[in-house]
């Protein structure tokens, strides 16, 4: 059963309470660069990026979220370390969310400043706490980075926020451990109602991070923890989109996109099976509706192994068997298997 959360509102964008999962990532472009960033923006929103973050440095990258808004359809959220003029210059330019800690933004009067502004535009704040940067009288008053370290620093900048009778929060605890990730997100999950923000940060080059953000967000989305989610790799933002987005749809969380399916390939495999099967993979990655795809290596068993899936081909020696659910539909020449199946699957999404 999933966690009962509050709601709050990115843009258009809800999260929490009985919304769907939201998928966000992270622009790697410098937020100065309006070009760079609107042109990564419009390849995530094309991957089904729902929320896109900027980092904002200076004022120069705080003005520049006025422009990147005005090209882009989904919602910008600003991630801001320390200063508080950023902030305030951030929600000027439209900035529909902020990632920022009160606690390290100084006296109160600067974060009444930005609460003040945030309250008039309705613009919800992230506080998150990342295991690498915890602050120093938590590891003091700990000894050690742990996940009751990490879920007493978030809560002591909500109430910052609460004291302000202001309500607008997600959540966010990340660690480059799993174990770590977990213990945190179930603590904070058993003592506050706001939404979370869901991810394994620092996770590593893209296998590495795409097994820890398999085992640590599934295993918390599965529990019913979570209500937007971030895979962090360390390449192109635009894998991390396709990641959440398979995380989500095998755990039965979404429905978008293509399930492929492939064989690990035998004795009984008669074609170059690998690269027929990256190819059709790198072919459907864009596919929003729901699909299952299979590639088999062996004409015996591939057709039955893959039964559920809507369409498929089986290789077989010199020539492959294309079938729909299960049922062979024709035979095609080895040198055609991919054209025929991509043929096929496109007869199926418009038919669809």
């Amino acid at each position: 059963m999933r966690r009962k959360s509050r709601t709050v509102k990115i843009g258009s964008c809800l999260i929490g309470g009985d919304n769907p999962v939201v998928v966000q990532s992270m622009c790697s472009t410098d937020t100065r660069n309006v070009e760079a960033t609107v042109a990564q923006i419009k390849e995530l929103e094309a991957a089904g990026c729902q929320i896109a973050r900027v980092a904002v440095v200076d004022d120069e990258a705080a003005a520049a979220i006025k422009k990147i808004k005005a090209a882009i359809a989904i919602p910008l959220v600003a991630d801001i370390h320390f200063d508080y003029k950023l902030a305030l210059q951030s929600l000027a330019a439209g900035a529909d969310g902020l990632r920022i800690n009160p606690g390290n933004i100084g006296e109160r009067k600067r974060v009444q400043a930005v609460v003040s502004a945030c309250r008039e535009k309705n613009t919800p704040i992230r506080i998150g706490v990342n295991s690498g940067s915890l602050d120093k009288q938590m590891l003091k008053r700990y000894g050690v980075v742990c996940a009751e370290a990490m879920v007493e620093s978030a809560l002591e900048n909500i109430k910052i926020l609460e004291d302000m009778d202001f309500r607008e929060i997600k959540i966010s605890l990340k660690a480059s451990s799993v174990k770590l990730t977990l213990e945190a997100y179930r603590l904070m999950a058993s003592q506050v109602d706001y939404p979370l923000h869901i991810g394994i940060t620092e996770a590593g080059t893209k296998d590495r991070a795409l097994i820890k953000s398999a085992l640590g967000l599934g295993r918390l989305l599965n529990e019913g923890i979570g209500d937007t989610i971030r895979v962090s790799l360390t390449g192109n933002p635009v894998d991390e989109v396709w990641a959440a987005y398979e995380i989500l749809r095998n755990l039965g969380l979404s429905e978008r996109g293509v399930e492929l399916i492939s064989c690990p390939t035998c004795g009984r495999c008669e074609i170059d099976l690998i690269p027929l099967a990256e190819a059709v993979d790198r072919a459907v990655r864009n596919i929003e509706q729901p699909l299952k795809v299979a590639v088999m290596g062996c004409v015996v068993n591939g057709p039955g192994e893959a039964r559920e899936a809507d369409v498929g081909i089986a290789g077989g020696r010199g020539f492959g068997l294309l079938f729909r659910n299960g049922e062979i539909i024709r035979k095609v020449p080895a040198t055609d298997m991919l054209s025929e199946l991509l043929q096929e699957i496109n007869k199926l999404i418009e038919n669809k």
